[in-house]
Parts: structure tokens; C-alpha cells; sequence
């Protein structure tokens, strides 16, 4: 994860800036909800949590289920630092979880069980990482896709 200081980016206004514990919180529910779907190889549960990624790409992952649950019930019972970081990199990843859980769903509709374990399993792993060990795959690809997309300008 990439953690970044309002001093750091202040010359780029449009940077909006999250508390970064927000997003690993909602990782760990997002691992959760998965495991739960890939147990029991529901497309309901997968569909509850295609909403979730929906809401968070749509809005930004603070104002999504998840950050607002993080806001209302566990931000205020934290203390010390709030680390930001920019709001970018966690909404690429809900994008990421986004595409798979589609993937997921559809599958589970179209009775593809092994497409919608596969798809669901991905996803599952991505988000134990952010959960378990801070490290955000979806936001690793977006800061090296945006590296990429830099030096070819």
C-alpha cells in the first residue's frame, strides 16, 4: 500500500485523499463474504457482494458500504495518526473485484461452477492480501499501469 501526506500531493488538488486503514477493513469483510460464497457456491452471496464493489466504484470506496461502515463504527474507536492515502489505487482494485465478481455471477447464473469458483477464488485472494498483509494487489497494478501510461508520454 501506498501511503501518501497531504504535504506530499498538495500540488495535485483533484487528489482525494482516505483514511488507508479504511479500505484494508473492507478487505477483510470482502474476504469474508467470498470465502462465504465460495463456500456454499452461491450466486446470492456473490451478488451482495457485486453490489458492494458496484457502490464503492461508483462513489469511492470511503462512501461505499463498507468505508461507511468503517467510518461510522470503527474509525471513531481508533486512535493515534490517521495515515491517507490517495482514494485512486483502492477505487482501481473495487474495480478489479468489480470484474470478477461479475465474472462470478454470471457464471453462477449460467450454472458454470467452476468459472464461478475460479473467478470467486481470484478474487478471495486479493482481497486475504490486503486483509492479512496490507499489500493491495489491485493497487499495485494500478500504480504500475500508471508508471507505464507516465513513461510512455
Amino acid at each position: 500500500m501506498t501511503t501518501l501526506s497531504a504535504t506530499s500531493i498538495s500540488a495535485d488538488k483533484d487528489i482525494q485523499l482516505i483514511d488507508a486503514r479504511g479500505p484494508r477493513f473492507g478487505a477483510l469483510i470482502t474476504t469474508v463474504v467470498l470465502a462465504i460464497a465460495l463456500l456454499t457456491s452461491s450466486t446470492f452471496v456473490i451478488g451482495l457482494q457485486l453490489a458492494v464493489f458496484a457502490l464503492a466504484v461508483g462513489f469511492g470506496p470511503a462512501r461505499g458500504p463498507y468505508g461507511l461502515f468503517f467510518k461510522k463504527f470503527v474509525k471513531p474507536r481508533l486512535s493515534g495518526d490517521v495515515p491517507t492515502e490517495d482514494a485512486r489505487p483502492p477505487r482501481f482494485a473495487q474495480v478489479v473485484g468489480l470484474a470478477f465478481a461479475l465474472t462470478a455471477f454470471i457464471a453462477g447464473l449460467a450454472g458454470a461452477t467452476t468459472v464461478f469458483a475460479v473467478a470467486v477464488a481470484f478474487c478471495l485472494a486479493a482481497s486475504f492480501l490486503n486483509a492479512a498483509f496490507n499489500y493491495c494487489l489491485g493497487c499495485e497494478i494500478y500504480l504500475l499501469i500508471s508508471r507505464l501510461t507516465h513513461k510512455a508520454r
